[in-house]
């Protein structure tokens, strides 16, 4: 399912600027909006609940209460984190490019790109935790998220650097779309699963909200240089791979080859 939004975020970006281009912006939003429509719409009427639904009391400290469990409360912090980092290359990205150097045309596709390979990163990563566990494929590909944000995308310089980021950062990062969620239910009761991915995105979602505008201020504040922005991405992220060890540790201490 993670993987038909990155569908989407190849198909969208293309889809409105050619409609810019032909109708202007209202009518780019206006068939954006009857795509989704037509979506939904269909997606309402075939959707089923494998079991019936059995409504209950909302109580606020539903989702509350699981912040008391340390591994929990790493999983929460961890994804806090990276959450604050990951959304900026996705929102940066085509501008830093064209400040250094790549052609409009070109730098308007590295997001289509990304979302294309984050495909594949939505749901590889999935099987093979499966076969080595959900945790340490999440610890994987959180540090390659981060190593990437610092060992490419700070030092890129020119088309290649930037492709070949979008590419590989597009991968790593869908993991974390798919894996995280996946992390919460492997620590809970089954009948407490959609409270605590509720709470956890929730409270993440804040990240998400303030990560952006954090990292505009930080260009605006070095004259549009993006220097400072990829070294708060990259340590925001990295700062989320860590506390994935420490929730990883609460649950299975300092055996590596366990698969947890």
């Amino acid at each position: 399912m993670a993987s038909g939004s990155s569908l989407g975020g190849v198909i969208l970006p293309i889809m409105v600027d050619k409609i810019i281009d032909q109708s202007g912006f209202p009518w780019a939003m206006r068939g954006v909006a009857f795509l989704l429509l037509g979506l939904l719409i269909y997606a309402n009427l075939t959707v089923r609940s494998r079991l019936p639904p059995s409504p209950t009391p909302w109580n606020l400290m539903d989702f509350v209460r699981p912040l008391r469990e340390i591994p929990y409360l790493l999983v929460v912090v961890a994804s806090f984190l990276f959450f604050f980092g990951m959304f900026l290359p996705f929102t940066f990205i085509i501008l830093s490019a064209q400040y250094h150097g790549m052609g409009e045309s070109l730098a308007f596709y590295l997001i289509p790109i990304l979302n294309a390979v984050s495909i594949f990163g939505r749901t590889i990563p999935g099987y093979i935790a499966d076969q080595v566990g959900r945790f340490n494929t999440m610890i994987a590909t959180s540090f390659l998220s981060t190593i990437l944000v610092l060992g490419l995308w700070l030092p890129a310089r020119g088309n290649i650097p930037y492709i070949l980021f979008a590419a590989f950062y597009g991968f790593s990062s869908g993991a974390f779309v798919s894996l995280a969620p996946a992390l919460v239910a492997q620590i809970s009761d089954i009948r407490q699963i959609g409270v605590r991915t509720g709470s956890m995105f929730a409270i993440i979602s804040i990240a998400a909200l303030v990560g952006t505008p954090i990292g505009g201020a930080l260009v605006t504040n070095e004259g549009g240089n993006y220097l400072h922005l990829q070294i708060f991405c990259g340590i925001m992220m990295f700062g989320g791979s860590v506390a994935f060890v420490a929730a990883r540790w609460a649950l299975a201490g300092s055996k590596p080859m366990v698969k947890v």
